[in-house]
């Protein structure tokens, strides 16, 4: 820990010009700023091409659900690999594995049309049908991040990290409209082009292998391969906000990015370049939404800003799903989008802020498995809901159900608060 301090370096100045500026000038810092923006620009892409790619080789919707869901499952058993064994075998050694995988992904994701080998490479791949990152990276890269920064500056950091990569997803949605325009354009068939957004998926996947390769000896836990415990302390605490957490991802497994595109395509007749610039634009509103999440998170709480957040954002999905018409749906859809991710900051820094340092990867771990698991069995039901009406019943049961998991999450731990926020009420008490 003392090691990796030793790398941060402070600047008042860059927060006073911009709020978006980097609050470390950790160099492991910005190398994971990197390669998140990389990971989620494909994932971006890969998540709005999937369903479209899918239908367009002849696949039902149940079929298109069953992938997304294998997707989710295989994250989730690779991410509970890597929590039990990323201390012990190394947070970069595991983190360059996984984008040899991910590479492995792209290049067998374009080579075959056949369905029992793309639901395999989705169980034991790194794809990604939702706008969020859900991979087996973000739990590594969740452990190494507080070790480069104040605890004062934990979640600022956090916000930057998602902000970084909510920009990045962004981008890559609207980049996931360019095999319509070459279809059009040049005339180029749509699903070769398709085919060619997977293999440079692949392609970025080896851009990261070779950042993480430049990650320093300071992103790891003192004594690596030591044989305690991954969770140990707050194994209680971590176990209840993992079941917590699972409720909120079931949720979300309904309204994973694969299927609200869907939805826009059956529901709207939307073009796969229609549904980019959506996406893009949500994920703008989302970016920007993070830094505002982490100045709320500062005055009143993380938990509370995690739940009076969420809240509002599930009733918009609910409306967005009853709105008569393309352009109020996509109204409902952009300002949901702007509150439905101020809790991502805040939760990931709330579940480090609340465990031991040599407890962060196993609790990254934990609760990313949990929600992976949870939201793997919900797209299946979402394509066959979709298959059966073009109404909007994904959209409603996931906003029904996000806001009892924020009820529970209030009930629960509005009084675990992080040391920080103890600090900072005590001395207003005293005075």
């Amino acid at each position: 820990m003392a090691a990796a301090v030793r790398h941060v370096r402070w600047s008042r100045e860059p927060l006073a010009v911009c709020e978006c500026a980097i609050v470390t000038t950790s160099p492991d810092a910005r190398l994971l700023l990197i390669t998140r923006t990389i990971r989620s620009f494909s994932d971006g892409f890969v998540s709005v091409l999937l369903a479209s790619y899918l239908a367009g080789i002849g696949f039902s919707d149940v079929r298109i659900g069953a992938i997304a869901t294998a997707t989710l499952l295989g994250t989730a058993i690779a991410t509970l690999l890597a929590g039990a064994y990323t201390d012990r075998l190394g947070r970069r050694r595991v983190l360059a594995y996984a984008t040899l995988l991910a590479a492995a992904t792209g290049l067998g994701l374009a080579s075959t049309e056949v369905f029992v080998l793309l639901l395999l490479i989705a169980i034991v791949g790194t794809l990604n049908p939702s706008a969020g990152d859900v991979s087996v990276f973000l739990p590594v890269e969740q452990a190494i991040l507080p070790q480069t920064v104040d605890p004062a500056q934990r979640t600022r950091l956090f916000a930057r990290y998602n902000l970084f990569g909510a920009l990045a997803a962004a981008t890559g949605a609207l980049f996931a409209g360019v095999p319509s325009l070459a279809h059009r354009a040049f005339e180029w068939d749509q699903i070769d082009v398709e085919r060619a957004m997977f293999v440079l998926y692949g392609a970025l996947a080896l851009v990261n292998f070779i950042l993480y390769r430049r990650l320093t000896a300071a992103v790891e836990v003192a004594g690596v391969g030591a044989v305690r415990a991954p969770l140990h302390r707050s194994r209680g605490t971590v176990l209840r906000l993992a079941g917590l957490f699972s409720i909120d991802a079931f949720a979300g497994g309904f309204v994973v990015q694969s299927i609200l595109a869907l939805w826009l395509f059956k529901r709207y007749g939307l073009s796969t370049g229609e549904a980019g610039a959506i996406f893009f634009a949500a994920g703008i509103c989302t970016a920007f939404s993070m830094l505002a999440a982490a100045r709320i998170a500062e005055r009143f709480g993380l938990i509370n800003t995690m739940v009076f957040t969420h809240l509002p954002s599930n009733i918009l999905l609910i409306l967005v799903a009853l709105m008569p018409n393309v352009w109020l749906a996509v109204l409902m859809l952009l300002a949901r989008q702007s509150l439905s991710q101020m809790d991502v900051p805040t939760r990931q820094s709330y579940t480090m802020a609340v465990v031991d340092p040599d407890e962060r990867a196993a609790a990254a771990s934990v609760t990313g498995v949990a929600r992976s698991l949870s939201s793997s069995g919900s797209p299946v039901i979402a394509g066959a809901l979709l298959a059966a009406t073009t109404f909007g019943w994904p959209l409603v049961i996931a906003g029904a159900m996000k806001s009892a998991y924020d009820l529970l999450l209030l009930q629960q731990f509005r009084s675990v608060k992080p040391a920080e926020e103890i600090v900072a009420v005590e001395p207003a008490k005293s005075r």
